[in-house]
């Protein structure tokens, strides 16, 4: 129990006795408090934080805060002291008019937990008992009978308890008591008694003041003002059909609409027969709502009527005729309640985003629903679509629990549009809707996915180092940081070298790059595992293989296996005898290409021949046959070259020389073959000189052409001078840029000389063949004079010499 006392104003003092202030008790589970009505905003109610069992502070941290509907924040929460004050002035009268008892219900959230609270409103003595009307008038005939009551108009007081209309006083008049009657309500009904006679002549008009008190301290009151007109006799009062009406109409019945007639009736004649219809001891809320004609006793409606704040509109009608006599009835306007308010829906509190693996059962919002009609026409219910991962609970107070009833997927719904369908039962039923957005933010619940099991690819061997060869896209389902892929290359080795050796990948793009020319001749193909790995927490990732598979490309001449090319000396020789007939097989060429497919066909062909038409060669055997019958006038020793090429683009060739001896036995091969080796080396000295001497001729011969050009160089030079200094008409003429005398013009001669070596190591040739110019002397009168030119080649017209070489060319 507390006390309070608060001073309202500086000529009062109010002690109230809060008996039941700031009691805290566990009544039905609520929380408990009181407060006087009209303090000051702050006033301490209560401490909601040691209530709740927590610290001040922690009243920010969780988020506690007052929940209500329906009217205005009458309360607030102190987060620094953790108490609950008033958020401004609290007028008893306003919120519950004169019930016994005052509370007001709210809730506290604490972290989606609703804690019911409960301030009781304390009445003060702020009200003062007031009449209707400030003055009446009652008509009495000077005949009245003593003991006559007069019901008088009773006073109200909004306030309740001690604070409300205690007693009434009547001011002294020696005709006139007041009577006060206890109403089967425990109202009081105020009552003027006659007491003596009255008499017209000696006092027409009487006056009286009537006053109510209430029991508040100090106490306070109001009067009204009574006159009492003396007439003359008037024996009937009027008389009511009913001594009460009642009429049910709907609330949202139309303005100014006849609700029902109330009529009395009076025998006497003239003025003391006429009624007049007036409100008596009516609320004043209620006669703002309705209207009666004074004459017809018609009722009607001026303002709109409302179920939700009066079921009943009650009413007393007085009915007074001519002469003063009156009469009461009873009218009990019934409001029927009709649909007309939609059910409130209000989020209370809402989560805004959930990550996708939100548990099942987890609150997501807290929903308050209401109506403000009664019966099924305020029963609501609360749905949402079928179609949503989410349940609705029903909680007391028409409090909903939004909740998860399944896990989410982002990958497959990112956001959810949750409508709150709240509808009442009326009809027809009415609805509201609200809307709660939700995001589903993402987990790392997705490994990269690689389109396809497996990739291959075809690439040309000696590809160049650095070029792209292939290119691998992964997915990943999820967002941000989670879907952001790196590539890698699974570890491995390829004839025991590291795999990273041979090729790398670009993390970001999964572009892989070539780090060294492949060669088709030393591995065919690459096999490898390329590794995706996403950025969440904890990675996923997955792999994919990839084979790479070259290409051939011509890049391998053919080798000539057969006849090998002699290492000790010797000179390899294929003996023909001389019996031989046509097709006689002499030796085969055997040849092989490094390369594949259609790189490493080979085809066989005689490029050359000493002996023209004796010899041939098959074009894919490569054997060499006679092409005829050997003759006495065929040389003893042939020399052959044959060219070995493969069928790739572009074609490579190898040629290799045979020496072909032609004899009938071997004995006489060996003898044939030193007589030619001995012929050869005295041939060979002699040439070797023959060389000697043209190539000095020749270097002579240009040295003297040179000179001479030289000359006429100059003397064409001193010609020019000595024009210029007899002034003549040759000094604008440009010098030539080339040597010249009399139209002739000399240009340098180059030669080009071929070296070839023999199979035997022991002697070599330098052979000058005809010379290709690459200008000549030209001259209208020596353009036929070649013939110191020529003597190199005459030098070898006649010589003819077998050589065994092996030649290269593309």
């Amino acid at each position: 129990m507390a006390i309070r006392v608060k001073a309202l104003g500086g000529s009062r003092l109010v002690l109230l006795f809060l008996s039941l202030g700031l009691l805290l008790a566990a009544q039905a589970g609520k929380i408990l408090y009181s407060v006087p009505e009209e303090t000051d905003k702050g006033f301490f109610v209560g401490n909601i934080a040691k209530d709740l069992g927590l610290q001040p502070q922690e009243l920010a941290e969780r988020g506690v805060r007052i929940v209500s509907r329906g009217r205005t924040q009458l309360f607030a929460l102190n987060a620094r002291s953790g108490s609950l004050v008033t958020a401004g002035r609290i007028d008893r009268e306003e919120l519950c008019a004169q019930s016994a008892r005052c509370s007001v219900t709210f809730n506290v959230l604490d972290k989606m937990k609703l804690f019911p609270v409960e301030v009781e409103i304390i009445d003060i003595n702020d009200n003062t008992p007031q009449f209707q009307l400030e003055e009446v008038e009652f008509k009495m005939n000077e005949i009245t009978t003593p003991g006559t009551r007069i019901p008088l108009p009773f006073g109200q007081d909004l306030d309740v308890g001690i604070n409300s209309l205690q007693s009434y006083q009547l001011s002294s008049n020696p005709h006139f008591s007041l009577d006060v009657q206890q109403g089967s309500d425990g109202s009081q009904q105020p009552e003027m008694v006659l007491q003596s006679p009255l008499d017209r002549e000696e006092e027409a008009v009487h006056h009286l003041l009537l006053s109510a008190f209430d029991g508040g301290s100090p106490v306070r009151s109001g009067t009204l003002r009574i006159r009492v007109q003396v007439v003359d006799v008037n024996d009937n009062p009027p008389t009511f059909t009913q001594a009460q009406y009642l009429t049910s109409v709907p609330e949202n019945l139309p303005l100014g609409t006849q609700l029902l007639t109330v009529k009395a009736t009076d025998p006497d004649e003239g003025a003391n027969g006429e009624v007049t219809y007036s409100f008596h001891n009516v609320d004043h809320k209620v006669a703002q709502v309705f209207h009666l004609d004074s004459y017809t006793g018609e009722i009607s409606n001026k303002e709109p009527l409302n179920f939700e704040e009066y079921t009943v509109y009650p009413m007393e009608i007085q009915a007074q005729d001519g002469a003063g006599l009156m009469a009461r009835a009873k009218v009990l306007v019934k409001v029927l309640d009709i649909n007309d308010n939609a059910p409130e829906v209000t989020i209370t509190s809402v989560t805004t985003a959930v990550p996708e693996n939100f548990p099942p059962g987890a609150i997501i919002a807290l929903i308050s629903v209401h109506d403000q009609d009664s019966g099924d026409n305020g029963h609501t219910t609360c749905s949402i679509p079928g179609n949503l991962p989410f349940k609705l609970e029903k909680l007391d107070d028409n409090y909903y629990h939004l909740v998860t009833e399944r896990t989410m997927d982002r990958e497959l719904t990112s956001r959810y549009n949750i409508t709150v369908t709240a509808t009442d039962q009326g009809t027809p039923a009415l609805s509201t809707e609200a809307h709660i957005s939700l995001q589903v933010t993402d987990i790392n619940d997705n490994p990269p996915v690689f389109p396809q099991n497996s990739y291959s690819t075809y690439i040309p061997e000696n590809n160049p180092r650095g070029a792209s060869i292939f290119s691998v896209t992964a997915s990943d389902a999820d967002s941000d940081e989670n879907g952001q892929i790196t590539y890698s290359l699974a570890e491995d080795t390829i004839q025991g070298a590291p795999l990273s050796s041979y090729v790398s990948i670009n993390s970001d793009t999964g572009v892989l790059y070539a780090l060294r020319s492949f060669d088709y001749e030393q591995f065919r193909d690459l096999h490898l595992r390329v590794m995706a790995h996403d950025r969440g927490d904890p990675p996923l990732s997955s792999n994919v293989s990839l084979g790479i598979f070259l290409l051939d490309q011509n890049d391998n001449r053919p080798e000539i296996l057969y006849p090998a090319l002699p290492t000790d000396g010797s000179t390899g020789v294929e003996l023909a005898p001389r019996s031989a007939e046509p097709g006689y097989l002499v030796t085969k060429v055997v040849a092989v290409d490094r390369d594949s497919g259609q790189n490493a066909w080979l085809s066989y062909r005689l490029l050359k021949a000493s002996e023209p038409g004796l010899f041939a060669v098959g074009l894919h055997t490569g054997e060499v046959r006679t092409a005829r019958a050997l003759l006495d006038r065929d040389a003893l020793k042939q020399s052959l070259v044959v060219a070995v090429q493969d069928h790739g683009q572009p074609p490579l060739s190898a040629t290799v020389t045979l020496t072909v001896a032609v004899a009938d036995s071997f004995p006489d091969v060996l003898a044939d073959l030193d007589s030619i080796e001995s012929s050869t080396d005295r041939d060979n000295s002699s040439l070797t000189l023959y060389l000697v001497v043209a190539v000095a001729a020749v270097s002579c011969v240009f040295l003297a052409f040179v000179i001479v050009l030289l000359a006429l160089r100059l003397r064409r030079w001193h010609l020019s001078r000595v024009l210029q200094a007899s002034g003549g008409g040759l000094g604008g003429v440009p010098a030539s840029h080339l040597v010249g005398v009399d139209g002739v013009r000399a240009f340098l001669q180059t030669y080009s000389h071929e070296v070839s070596l023999t199979a035997d190591s022991r002697g070599s040739h330098v052979i000058f063949p005809q010379p290709n110019y690459a200008d000549t002397l030209i001259s209208q009168e020596s353009c036929g004079k070649k013939d110191f030119l020529s003597a190199p080649q005459s030098l070898l017209e006649d010589k003819k010499e077998t050589f065994s070489q092996v030649n290269f060319s593309e």
